[in-house]
């Protein structure tokens, strides 16, 4: 939870009386020096209470409040009618599964948590440190698995639109591409498990305020640079570059290449339904560097520029709602995706509604039968994202 510190480095001061421990021993207070960048944590001042930060709690708050309902229940429902009805188990909608499974998590596991850290509690982890490293961890796959899914996304429309003559993925291909998404996801966001630790931040009044995040040690700061600038390369510049080359080379195909013979209603009507689903794919990659950009940005001017920070009571406020906002963006990923461009309310509204008759009828009606044998072809290609 909250952003990485890097230097930090603990010193008692012995004009702060001893505080209590949760247990009830006593332990020596102390401030938190952040090396480079140092926090002007003043015994007397908790910045819990000023204006500033109760602005954003309201804002934080807000942020995860969406997250948990649109999130939780819109990817909840995108998940059980695709588990339902074989027939919406086509290439597309397997891809963007990864999104929702992952979007979902974060809604009903990491998203509680986040909320009594940062407004229940005001910055305070009170829940320990397997806790901590798990959350963290858990909330830096998803965001993994959300980026790499979007490319796989954007490559697959690539393929379909300008190269429709070579052969598509099929579900063998499409399941080692999903588990090559959840493996390199897992593995290259160990060091957000390995290095959150829970530390006293702060005292104010004999109150302890507990750090949950990454903390690296000084004599590791290269290491951690290094592997910043490696994840902000694969996992940002990487993806954002290589979906922006792919949509760009898709509207030339579609909105600039002249299509040779008689164009029937239906070929038109094929290539307007391609057009708003490239707009849609669009839109949400402008979103997703909108929402992120910031939340990098802020990221390496910290760790590479900290005297940009130095002195500034309300850098950690500031840093909760860059971090809020980025995480925002699964809102947008699920509302375009699922809400949108999906019919995931019909399919669901089915689910119950067949629920309900065979609960009375005991039997299944002829179109339960249908809508869960009739399966769509391996290499079918889905010009418009939805479930249908």
């Amino acid at each position: 939870m909250g952003p990485e510190l890097r230097n930090a480095t603990v010193h008692t001061n012995p004009a702060v009386p001893s505080a209590p421990h949760r247990d009830g021993a006593p332990s020596l207070a102390f401030n938190l020096s952040y090396g480079d960048y140092d926090l002007p944590l003043d015994e007397d001042e908790d910045v819990t209470k000023t204006r500033t930060f109760f602005a954003a709690k309201i804002v934080i708050g807000v942020a995860l409040v969406g997250i948990m309902v649109v999130c939780g229940v819109g990817n909840f429902i995108f998940i059980a009618a695709l588990a339902r009805y074989k027939k919406l188990r086509n290439l597309t909608n397997l891809l963007i599964a990864n999104l929702a499974i992952s979007d979902f998590l974060v809604a009903i596991v990491c998203c509680p948590f986040e909320m009594d850290y940062y407004v229940v509690r005001q910055l305070s982890w009170e829940h320990g440190h397997i806790l901590c490293a798990s959350v963290n961890y858990l909330r830096t796959v998803s965001l993994y698995v959300s980026t790499n899914a979007l490319l796989a996304i954007a490559m697959d429309r690539y393929l379909a639109i300008v190269h429709p003559l070579k052969p598509r993925m099929n579900y063998q291909t499409a399941s080692l591409l999903i588990a090559l998404v959840w493996l390199v996801s897992i593995l290259i966001a160990i060091p957000s498990a390995y290095f959150a630790t829970e530390t006293v931040l702060f005292i104010v009044k004999s109150q302890e305020k507990i750090f949950c995040g990454q903390i690296w040690p000084v004599d590791q700061q290269m290491y951690y640079k290094s592997y910043f600038l490696f994840i902000f390369g694969i996992e940002f510049v990487g993806p954002v570059l290589a979906m922006t080359l792919c949509y760009a080379r898709i509207s030339q195909e579609l909105w600039f290449k002249a299509v040779p013979g008689f164009q029937t209603e239906q070929i038109r009507k094929r290539l307007r339904c391609r057009r708003k689903t490239v707009l849609v794919l669009m839109g949400i990659l402008t979103a997703y560097v909108v929402c992120w950009a910031p939340f990098y940005g802020f990221t390496i001017v910290r760790d590479f520029f900290p005297t940009v920070f130095v002195k500034e009571k309300h850098y950690l406020t500031a840093f909760y709602i860059v971090e809020c906002i980025a995480m925002s963006n699964s809102m947008i990923n699920t509302m375009c995706f699922v809400t949108v461009k999906n019919n995931t309310m019909k399919y669901f509204k089915k689910i119950l509604l067949l629920r309900w008759r065979s609960t009375y009828n005991g039997s299944k009606t002829s179109a339960d039968v249908d809508l869960k044998t009739s399966g769509l072809p391996a290499t079918e290609e889905v010009d418009c994202i939805r479930l249908k």
